[in-house]
């Protein structure tokens, strides 16, 4: 059954479940993301990776600064959504936010929770030597990270691996 989402994402790591979200037939009743940075020499402003997408696909792109305010809010909400999906998104959800879509907030976690909270988590696993990383989908709560999960699933960090998943020169 076809749901209305909200996705919320920036870095190139939230692109896929973008696009798996419009190719599972969702109706994505709006994107937020982080607004364009200056990048390059010229220092011209470069959208993010998702936004480049969501344009691809035809929907509606939003960069608000905060989503504290009421303004904010109250535009958060009349998307009447049922969810909002959560990737690598940049800003923390004030408690309506969390509250506005009809199943609640879910957030794609790029570590094996606990280990690594907070950015940069896949990183941070390669840099401390980990053997292993993961992926957690969580219903979002107040706070950081928090929240009960609903699904997990680990990944074998090689020797010779980064980041991004390119094995290392």
């Amino acid at each position: 059954m076809p749901l209305r989402l909200i996705f919320m994402g920036t870095p190139d790591f939230a692109v896929p479940t973008l696009g798996a979200i419009v190719r599972h037939g969702h109706d994505v009743a709006a994107v937020y993301t982080r607004a364009p940075q200056p990048a390059g020499r010229g220092m011209e402003l470069r959208p993010s990776p998702v936004e480049r997408e969501a344009r691809r696909f035809g929907i509606a792109v939003l960069t608000p600064k905060t989503l504290r305010s009421p303004q904010a809010q109250d535009a958060f909400r009349a998307h009447k959504a049922d969810a909002a999906i959560v990737v690598a998104y940049g800003l923390i959800l004030p408690k309506p936010i969390l509250d506005a879509p009809r199943l609640g907030c879910f957030n794609l976690h790029g570590s094996a929770l606990p280990r690594w909270r907070g950015a940069a988590p896949i990183n941070r696993a390669v840099m401390a030597g980990d053997a292993e990383t993961g992926v957690v989908v969580m219903q979002m709560a107040e706070g950081l990270d928090t929240g009960p999960m609903a699904i997990a699933a680990r990944a074998a960090i090689g020797p010779d691996m980064t980041a991004g998943g390119r094995r290392a020169a």
